[in-house]
C-alpha cells in the first residue's frame, strides 16, 4: 500500500465520518501500523518543519521484490539538480559500455605535410586533476614521439579539431550568474586542464580591493575586471563571470582577507587553443619549430554559409594516439566528486554518437538519444526534462519513480551492473556523500549521488544492508528551511527504512 496526499485528504475532507480530532489520529495510526512498512518514517519525513512550504517527492523499491516499499508523490517532477547524472553516466553505460576509451589523434595533414593535426573525439581527461599521475603527460608523450619521428629542421604549424561538438559547449537553459565559472565550463572536441584555472590573489592589504597575482595555468589575454572585497570569516564568496571564447572577466563577491595567497577557478575561455599553446611550448622545448597554432572554430564558423561544408584538413599519418581511461573509470569521477565537466562531455559524446554531423546541436542530440534508449528499455521518460547532462540547469525534471526504476534496471537487468554501482560514493565515507549518514548505521550501506543547487536537495541511489536492499530516490525543491536540516531530515528517514 502506498503513503500519498491522497489518503491523508480524504481523513481531512470527510470531517462527518471522523468528528474528533483524536479519532483521526487513531485512524491514521492504525492504517500505518497495519501496512508491515516502515511508513511512519515517511510520515514524519513529510512533517518536517524544514519542509513545510516544500515540493517533496520520494520513491522506495525493494529490489528483491520489485515491490514499492513507500512513496509520495513519487510521478511529480521536480529539479534533480546532480542527480541528473545518474541518467547521463548509466546511459554512458548501456551506449558505450564500460570500457569505452576516448582516443586523440595526433597526425600529420595529408595536403599538407608541415601541418599537424591534434583531432579530438571529446576526452575531458586530457590534462586532467582527476586521475593519479603525471597531468602533463599528453603533452610529454607526444612531444617526445614527434621528436622521434619528425624530421629536423623544418617548421610546423598546429591546427585543433575541436569541432566535434560544435561550440555551443554549454546549456542555454545555464543561468547567467554560472558563466565563467569553473562548474560551467565548456564542452567542446578538445578539452584541457579539466577546462579551468586557478585565479590567485594577495589579501593581505585590507584597505583596498584583493590583488590579482597571476592565473593557472597561464592564460594570455585573459584580463580581469576585480571588484572582489574581502572578508573576516574566511569563507570563499568569490565568483568569476564571462562568456565562452571571450577574454574579458568579471570578478565579484569577496574571499577571506590576511591571505598572502588565495584562489579561485573560472573556466577557460578557449580549451582547444589552450591546448594547441600548450603543446606548442612542449614541442619547441624538444627542439621542434612551432609556427601558427589555431583551432577548427574559425573554419567551423564559416562552414555555416557554406552550401558544401568541406573539411578544412585531411587526416594523414597517425603520429601518435592518447588514449583516456575506461569509462568506469570517468563515470566514476563524474559520480564521486559530482564532476560537472566530465558529465558535459558525455552527453555531447551520445549525442554524437546518433548524429554524425558535427553541426547537428550534440546536446539536443545526447537528451534525445537518451530519452530514448529508457524509453524502450520499457521505463517511461514522460516526467524527465533534460537541458544538461549535469544538472545544473533549473530547468531539468524528473520524477522520483523514474530514478527508482532506472536505478533497478542497473542493478537488476544491466551487464554494467557493477561498474554503475561502483560508480557511486558510499555515504560517511567518500566524494559528495562524505559528510552525510557517517555516524548512522548505514555509513558505508548507503551509495547514492547528491544534489543540491539553490532551494534543492535529492539523493537517489541504493541502500544495501543484508537482505534489505533498496533503490531509492528522495527530491525536495524550494524547501523553507536550511539545507543542514533537510539533509537531516532526509538522513532520519533513511534510517527509518
Amino acid at each position: 500500500m502506498r503513503f500519498s496526499k491522497g489518503i491523508s485528504s480524504i481523513f481531512v475532507q470527510n470531517k462527518r465520518y471522523f468528528p474528533m480530532q483524536k479519532n483521526l489520529i487513531f485512524v491514521v495510526f492504525l492504517l500505518f501500523a497495519s501496512l508491515g512498512y516502515p511508513q511512519t518514517a515517511l510520515q514524519k519525513f513529510i512533517g518536517h518543519p524544514a519542509l513545510k512550504h516544500a515540493s517533496v517527492g520520494v520513491s522506495v523499491v525493494d529490489m528483491t521484490t520489485g515491490k514499492t516499499v513507500m512513496e509520495y508523490d513519487a510521478e511529480k517532477s521536480l529539479t534533480p539538480a546532480s542527480v541528473l547524472k545518474l541518467i547521463t553516466t548509466a546511459t554512458a553505460l548501456e551506449a558505450l559500455g564500460e570500457n569505452y576509451r576516448y582516443k586523440t589523434d595526433v597526425a600529420l595533414d595529408a595536403e599538407d605535410s608541415s601541418r599537424i593535426l591534434i583531432i579530438g573525439s571529446g576526452d575531458p581527461t586530457l590534462a586532467s586533476e582527476a586521475f593519479h599521475g603525471n597531468p602533463n603527460i599528453f603533452f610529454i608523450t607526444t612531444a617526445h614521439t614527434l621528436k622521434k619521428t619528425l624530421p629536423p629542421g623544418k617548421e610546423y604549424s598546429l591546427y585543433v579539431v575541436d569541432n566535434l561538438f560544435g561550440y555551443n559547449g554549454i546549456s542555454p537553459e545555464w543561468t547567467w550568474i554560472d558563466m565563467g565559472n569553473y562548474y560551467a565550463a565548456g564542452a567542446y572536441g578538445i578539452s584541457v586542464f579539466d577546462n579551468s584555472y586557478r585565479l590567485f590573489f594577495n589579501t593581505t592589504d585590507r584597505d583596498s580591493c584583493p590583488r590579482i597575482l597571476r592565473t593557472e595555468p597561464q592564460i594570455k589575454g585573459l584580463t580581469f575586471q576585480n571588484e572582489l572585497t574581502l572578508n573576516n570569516t574566511g569563507s570563499d564568496n568569490g565568483y568569476i563571470y564571462g562568456i565562452p571564447f571571450s577574454y574579458e572577466r568579471a570578478v565579484r563577491g569577496n574571499i577571506p582577507a590576511g591571505r598572502t595567497e588565495f584562489s579561485i577557478k573560472g573556466d577557460i575561455p578557449d580549451p582547444g587553443l589552450m591546448l594547441g599553446e600548450t603543446l606548442s611550448y612542449y614541442l619547441k622545448q624538444a627542439d621542434i619549430k612551432i609556427g601558427k597554432v589555431e583551432t577548427a572554430r574559425r573554419d567551423y564558423l564559416a562552414g555555416y554559409c557554406t552550401p558544401e561544408k568541406r573539411q578544412p584538413y585531411r587526416a594523414g599519418q597517425v603520429l601518435c594516439t592518447h588514449v583516456s581511461p575506461p569509462l568506469k573509470e570517468i563515470i566514476r569521477e563524474v559520480n564521486v566528486e559530482s564532476n560537472n565537466h566530465y558529465a558535459e562531455h558525455l552527453i555531447r559524446t551520445l549525442g554524437r554518437k546518433s548524429k554524425k554531423d558535427i553541426y547537428e546541436d550534440a546536446l539536443e542530440a545526447g537528451v534525445t538519444y537518451a530519452m530514448d534508449l529508457w524509453n524502450n528499455k520499457g521505463i517511461p521518460v514522460t516526467s524527465l526534462r533534460m537541458h544538461d547532462g549535469n544538472g545544473l540547469s533549473p530547468q531539468n525534471a524528473v520524477s522520483p519513480s523514474f530514478l527508482t526504476q532506472l536505478l533497478v534496471y542497473m542493478y537488476n537487468t544491466s551487464e554494467n551492473a557493477s561498474s554503475f554501482f561502483s560508480s557511486l560514493p558510499k555515504a560517511g565515507r567518500e566524494g559528495t556523500l562524505k559528510n552525510f549518514m557517517g555516524n548512522t548505521r548505514y555509513s558505508g550501506k548507503v551509495v547514492a549521488k547528491s544534489g543540491s543547487i539553490g532551494g534543492v536537495q535529492c539523493y537517489a541511489g541504493y541502500l544495501v544492508d543484508g537482505n534489505k536492499k533498496y533503490a531509492f530516490a528522495v527530491m525536495i525543491n524550494k524547501f523553507n528551511g536550511t539545507r543542514p536540516q533537510v539533509r537531516g531530515a532526509i538522513e532520519q528517514f533513511l534510517q527509518g527504512l
